[in-house]
């Protein structure tokens, strides 16, 4: 008696020919989020985040 062979076809998604690009960043200037302030509070999932402007024109995010 000859063993029983097993043959499958192995089919993987094919990949398209131009991938798709995501759609740009939004942008925001920092002189239009601060508005003359040196900080501001971000609320995220319910949580107080300050970004703050140093006088170094640095940005700092502290939760």
């Amino acid at each position: 008696m000859e063993p029983m062979r097993l043959s499958a076809t192995l089919s993987l998604p094919s990949r398209p020919q131009h991938p798709q690009r995501c759609a740009p960043q939004p942008r925001l200037k920092s002189q239009d989020l601060f508005r003359g302030t040196h900080e501001l509070i971000i609320e995220h999932q319910g949580q107080e985040y300050r970004l703050r402007l140093t006088r170094n024109d640095k940005l700092i995010l502290n939760k």
